[in-house]
Parts: C-alpha cells; sequence; structure tokens
C-alpha cells in the first residue's frame, strides 16, 4: 500500500513511518524540509508548501492509495490570536490542499486519516467524554482550532475516514514528557494548579496501532467517523506527577500553582492552558470495535518509556 503522511517529519510521523516501511508500505512523506537521504531509512521525501496544490498531488493517483494527514505547527506557543491564527491557518490550509488533490482523483482515496486532538473539548472539567459528546464553545486555542481543522477534511473524496482525536501521546524524547520529567527531577513535580485535572494520553505505540487499525492494515476494522485515540484510564494531573516523580526518584515534589504556571508559561513562550486544563476522554468506538491497548494504565506506559 501507498501511504501518503503530510507533516510526517514529526515524531508522530517518524514513529508511524518506521513501523510502515518495515511492513513493507511505500510511505511517502509530505513536508516543508526534506531531509537528506541518510536520514529517510526507507521513506520518500516530497516538498510541499502545505498550503497550494503542486507535483505532490501526483503521489495520490495510485489507486488503493492511503492519506494520513498531521500536518500543522505545533501547539506549544503564546495563546496570541497571531499564534492562534497561524495555528489554525496551518492546520486548515494543508487539509484543504490535501482535499482538493483528492477531488481531482480518478478514483477515491482508499483510506484518510485525519489528526485531531481531544483538547477540541477544551476544559471539560468531569464531564466523561467519547465520540459522542458535543463539541462546546470552547478556548480558541482548542477548541477554536481543532474544529476547522476537522471541517477542513471533511470534503476529501476517499472510501474511508477516521479522525483521530488524541490524548497527549506518551514518547521517549517529546518535549512534552520531557518537561514533566524536568520539573520532576528538579523536585517540582507536585500538582500543577488544583492537581484535579483530567489527563487524558496515549502510548506512542498504541497510537501506531490505532493508525494501522484505521488504514485497515491490521484488526480490528474501525468504521468511519470520530475516533477518541486515548488510553482508556485518563489519570488526574496529581496522579501522573506521582508517578513521574518515583520514577525519577522524588518521593516528593513541590507544587506548581497556577499563577507561578502562568509566569512560567510566559518565560518558555508556550500556553498555560495547556497545563491547567484537562479532559477525561476515553473511546467507545474502539472499545465496541475489541481493540486491546498494550499500555492501557500510566503507570505501565512510563516505565516502558524510561
Amino acid at each position: 500500500m501507498r501511504i501518503v503522511i503530510a507533516g510526517g517529519s514529526g515524531s508522530l510521523g517518524r514513529a508511524l513511518s518506521a513501523v510502515l516501511v518495515q511492513r513493507g508500505h511505500d510511505v511517502v512523506v509530505l513536508t516543508r524540509t526534506p531531509r537528506p537521504a541518510a536520514q529517510r531509512h526507507g521513506v520518500r521525501d516530497e516538498h510541499w508548501d502545505g498550503r497550494t496544490l503542486g507535483p505532490w498531488a501526483q503521489e495520490l493517483e495510485p489507486r488503493g492509495t492511503a492519506v494520513v494527514n498531521l500536518a500543522g505547527r505545533l501547539v506549544d506557543a503564546r495563546p496570541t490570536p497571531e499564534n492562534i491564527a497561524d495555528l489554525t491557518r496551518s492546520r486548515v490550509e494543508a487539509t484543504s490542499a490535501l482535499a482538493e488533490a483528492s477531488r481531482r482523483l480518478e478514483q477515491p482515496l482508499a483510506r484518510w486519516v485525519q489528526a485531531s486532538t481531544s483538547a477540541i473539548w477544551s476544559d471539560a472539567g468531569e464531564q466523561l467524554l467519547d465520540e459522542t459528546s458535543p463539541l462546546p464553545v470552547g478556548l480558541p486555542q482548542m477548541t477554536g482550532v481543532a474544529e476547522p481543522w476537522e471541517r477542513a477534511a471533511e470534503p476529501a473524496r476517499t472510501d474511508h475516514q477516521a479522525v483521530l482525536r488524541t490524548g497527549i501521546v506518551l514518547e521517549a524524547g517529546t518535549p512534552a514528557l520531557e518537561r514533566l520529567l524536568l520539573l520532576a527531577r528538579w523536585g517540582l513535580g507536585g500538582p500543577v494548579g488544583t492537581g484535579q485535572q483530567w489527563v487524558s494520553w496515549i502510548h506512542v505505540e498504541d497510537w501506531v496501532r490505532i493508525v494501522l487499525a484505521a488504514l485497515g492494515l491490521e484488526p480490528p476494522a474501525l468504521p468511519s467517523g470520530i475516533v477518541v485515540a486515548a488510553a482508556p484510564h485518563p489519570v488526574r494531573n496529581a496522579e501522573l506527577m506521582r508517578i513521574l516523580r518515583r520514577v525519577v526518584g522524588r518521593p516528593f515534589g513541590v507544587p506548581t500553582p497556577a499563577p507561578l504556571l502562568r509566569l512560567g508559561a510566559a518565560l518558555l513562550r508556550t500556553d498555560p492552558a495547556l497545563g491547567l486544563t484537562g479532559r477525561h476522554a476515553t473511546s467507545r468506538v474502539l472499545d465496541e470495535a475489541d481493540f486491546h491497548f498494550r499500555y492501557p494504565r500510566l503507570e505501565d506506559a512510563v516505565a516502558e518509556l524510561l
């Protein structure tokens, strides 16, 4: 199978590409900055600008081609109107270009896996969320970015489209995990804010397996539509920090009050809402499809990664 991964040069794209290449698939990564041949490891990089049609669209033409759309700027940015507009534009323009390319094909794409985020529900408090939960009028850097991102994929011409609302992906060496571990090592690994905010998370290996299932490359068969890509046991922030402290050998951690986090976020040029908000999101679709997580609990996931 040919799988075209838009925005596939990031950590998730590399993890997915490695598995696909190992299984003998033809993997093409659409990227603004093609890598040297020595860094591609069996993957073909094709240049695109993430906005307009170009020669890259020819990669979609072979019958049976699938698209995995991961394109978009990282959300690790201050929540200024300019940054929010750029975060949205980087996702919507790339997705719209892919959808337009698909509509020009003689045959529809076999599969389309669309990246999204469980943060589309913004700060959901104690709500128990799944694929049937309605979207709120939410925070601009969460619902305001993710909703138009998903909507831009709707016109794509494909026989099957899965939209993955993904929790925090835990992968060794990535900023999300490394920053939390750094706090724990410095003795600052206590609860963040109230510590009661829910954290929906997933081990990178399980995320890859969900994508493979959505591509029809391994069981179980997943239907078209929304899929919450998150482990079945979310934890509160206080529990997350407790587990990380135990891993790095720090029995105690100083809490991070919300005002201090906001100050630190300003210094790091990031969004304090990433640490102060949360949501309890699990998948009814994966459960009904009998998908089995290899890392359903956070303790096991962190132990394996570290």
